[in-house]
């Protein structure tokens, strides 16, 4: 079985948060028949705006479906969710896993999927929900060979850069790494931020001169607006941060490698969490840089 641009797909979307929610209305929008299932009912909700039709359970999601999406926001939940859906897929479904976990579940999964007769594919996503939104994303694949030439006129919606790694495992280990570089570079630039106002500099010409600099990154042009406007609202929260730096780092000490700037971005982001910032934008953790420096005034 194979699809090709024009075929009508169903896809169950279990997970429609930020990130979840944003792929699932894109593929709507696109005239894929999406049904979706998440604990929070408002997150379904919005996306019946778009067509994406709301059910009461993974397992009445998963069904029906061609294409069995998870987005979710721990490792433990993707692998119980899983072991859930396996069970209830079609013969020739693919499970397909959107969410940021570590190679070692990938390789669970896979197993799991494996011993149940489906197929199974990482398909880990770059940048921000709004990009999301408009298929305007770079996407990180790996897992079944035949499944993913199947899922070519998918993946094309969803993202506009499809990148193929050998396995399940790649593809879940470069979105940590992309994660790692990501999140350490925030925290060093809203300490850079810090230092700037420290020496009396101007946000808006720090802004602009920062931008003809070595020192220019995806944190800078999209994250910094946020941060000098004090947005604090959460498209990628401190919690989902630090998890995903938190996972990276147990990575790299898996294999043997260490990791000590990401252990200092790690624990940046661990206090903005304990100082109750979790819930908000990443960019909060400029929040404990602050503070700190109003302690030592």
């Amino acid at each position: 079985m194979s699809y090709i641009k024009g075929d009508v797909m169903k896809i169950a979307a279990i997970g429609v948060g930020n990130m979840g929610g944003a792929v699932a209305r894109n593929l709507a929008r696109n005239g894929i028949v999406v049904t979706a299932f998440d604990l929070n009912a408002a997150a379904v909700d919005r996306c019946r705006d778009v067509g994406v039709i709301g059910v009461e359970s993974a397992q009445e999601a998963a069904r029906d479906a061609d294409v069995v999406l998870t987005s979710l926001p721990t490792t433990a939940l993707v692998e119980s969710v899983a072991t859930e859906v396996l069970g209830e897929m079609r013969e020739h479904a693919i499970l397909v896993d959107i969410s940021t976990i570590n190679p070692e579940t990938a390789r669970k999964v896979e197993n799991a999927a494996k011993d149940s007769g489906k197929r199974f594919v990482s398909c880990a996503l770059g940048k921000t929900p709004e990009h999301a939104e408009h298929g305007e994303i770079p996407l990180f694949v790996g897992g079944d060979k035949g499944a993913i030439e199947e899922l070519e006129a998918l993946l094309e919606i969803m993202g506009n850069e499809v990148f193929i790694f050998a396995d399940a495992a790649g593809a879940t280990g470069f979105k940590l790494i992309s994660n790692l570089v990501g999140m350490s570079n925030l925290v060093v630039l809203t300490e850079g931020l810090a230092l700037a106002r420290a020496l009396k500099i101007d946000d808006d010409l720090f802004s602009q001169a920062l931008s003809s600099t070595g020192a220019v990154s995806f944190q800078s042009e999209v994250r910094l607006p946020w941060l000098l406007a004090e947005d604090w609202a959460a498209r990628f929260t401190v919690d989902l941060a630090a998890k995903d730096v938190g996972l990276a780092v147990g990575a790299a000490e898996s294999v043997g490698l260490k990791t000590p700037t990401a252990h200092a971005a790690l624990a940046q982001l661990n206090e903005a969490s304990a100082r109750g910032f979790g819930s908000e934008d990443a960019i909060a953790v400029a929040k404990v840089v602050d503070s700190r420096s109003r302690e030592d005034v």
